[in-house]
């Protein structure tokens, strides 16, 4: 039996810009996992959850178009994980075999609801993870980040991968994505996945950084579940609308992030929360101009509740719901914030950062 483990996730700083190839995000990994058990098996091989089965599939409108959403199809993740893999296996002249997959999560609560913590991401670098293993391929964790960002491309082209890379991370990061465009005309020419791994992909970058001593991360759920797919896609069709707006949005978030890195790495709280403020300001005017809905009113008060107690706040990921991100001094009393969350809904979640995955 193998057994891998991937923590969830959640965005600090950078969303939306993050999508376009070389912008960067700040990402932290969270101490709840996905987990998944590898087997050997017979004639045939199987995937079982102890919690998808109990998700409903969502299905949406596009024009005429019925559409999956891609959010509630995270077998589609573990399928792509193992066709990208076994292809590399293949070129590395492994012999193909079955095996049982055994999926369990902690990253949403007991009714199958999601927090927002990037299942999807989690069980995709689980499941590379264990094909690694079982393979022998004993591949270093960049290449492990590069395959796991071919397979969710397969189901999400518009996915920047961040999450993946703080799934396969763990601690802080900052992420700058890859050129998708680039990876998918030599896909589409037949490059080998062994030259493809060796390749240095533009854009694509992973820096480590410190866990923060002197703050915390505080996390509160809204309750309302969110689709990062459908969100980024309605950006993404909608930013010709704010298009004087849009590359000074990608250059002052790119300039955000590196100075939120920089507090984060000199451990300095006062500027750190002067830059997640700046990041909330910059994704409120984005969505204002793109006309989509980033900043709900439970967000709202979110933020408005850590304002209040001298922290920082804002959404995490895409918004329109899930969890909102509070920058805090250690050892401050954050009871007022919690009880002003609870009376709009917002629930505090018992998360931590995780320790990096060396």
């Amino acid at each position: 039996m193998i057994e891998t483990r991937a923590h969830g996730k959640l965005f600090v700083a950078g969303e939306y810009a993050v999508v376009e190839a070389g912008y960067p995000a700040i990402l932290i990994a969270v101490d709840r996992a996905i987990t998944v058990r590898l087997a050997p098996a017979e004639d045939a091989g199987s995937i079982t959850s102890d919690q998808y089965g109990r998700l409903p599939i969502v299905w949406r409108r596009n024009g005429h178009r019925v559409v999956l959403d891609h959010d509630s199809r995270p077998f589609d993740y573990v399928l792509a994980a193992i066709a990208v893999v076994e292809r590399f296996a293949t070129e590395q002249g492994r012999t193909l075999s079955f095996y049982d997959i055994e999926i369990a999560s902690e990253l949403d609560d007991d009714s199958g609801r999601k927090f927002g913590l990037g299942s999807s991401a989690a069980v995709t670098a689980a499941t590379v993870r264990a094909l690694d293993t079982f393979y022998e391929l004993h591949l270093p964790t960049d290449k492990l980040l590069k395959l796991a960002l071919l397979a969710t491309m397969r189901v999400n082209p518009m996915g920047s991968g961040g999450d993946v890379a703080a799934s396969l991370y763990g601690g802080w990061i900052r992420y700058a994505a890859l050129d998708r465009e680039w990876v998918r005309l030599r896909l589409e020419t037949g490059t080998p996945l062994t030259d493809l791994l060796a390749a240095d992909w533009p854009g694509l970058a992973v820096r480590r950084l410190p866990t923060p001593a002197t703050m915390d991360l505080v996390v509160g759920w809204t309750g309302q579940p969110a689709s990062t797919t459908r969100l980024v896609e309605a950006m993404q069709s909608r930013k010709g609308a704010a298009e004087s707006h849009y590359p000074d949005f990608l250059a002052e978030s790119r300039d955000c992030v590196d100075a939120l890195a920089d507090a984060i790495a000199h451990d300095d709280a006062p500027a750190a929360k002067v830059e997640l403020r700046r990041a909330r300001r910059l994704l409120t005017s984005l969505a204002g101009a793109a006309g989509v809905d980033i900043e709900t009113p439970a967000l709202r008060a979110l933020c408005e509740g850590a304002d209040a107690v001298g922290a920082a706040a804002k959404s995490s990921g895409a918004g329109g719901g899930d969890c909102g991100i509070v920058l805090v001094d250690r050892g401050l009393d954050l009871s007022p914030m919690i009880a002003a969350w609870e009376s709009t809904g917002v629930r505090h979640l018992d998360l931590r950062v995780a320790e990096p995955i060396l």
